[in-house]
């Protein structure tokens, strides 16, 4: 397949306009994340998958929980914690 070169400039604020048929053709949508990196007069945009609050949750949640069982806590020792943390913090 046969690229079209297509020409964008950067703004006065630093925005890079992606053209309308580069968008349709990689199907990118309004608030994506890209981590921009390159190499002299070369600039790559790649495309992020962030995950959702709730994903993010869910993750740090199995990540937690994992780690109680693997220390053996129980949840009345955790609440303990808790409770020891938050009084520190007064």
């Amino acid at each position: 397949m046969t690229e079209q070169i297509e020409l964008t400039r950067l703004s006065s604020k630093g925005q890079v306009v992606i053209p309308q048929e580069a968008r349709k053709r990689w199907h990118l949508e309004e608030g994506e994340t890209f981590a921009v990196f390159g190499d002299r007069d070369m600039i790559i945009l790649k495309r992020v998958a962030m995950p959702s609050p709730r994903e993010a949750f869910a993750k740090a949640h199995r990540w937690g929980v994992a780690l109680a069982k693997k220390r053996r806590l129980k949840e009345e020792d955790l609440q303990e914690m808790i409770e020891r943390s938050r009084r520190r913090r007064r």
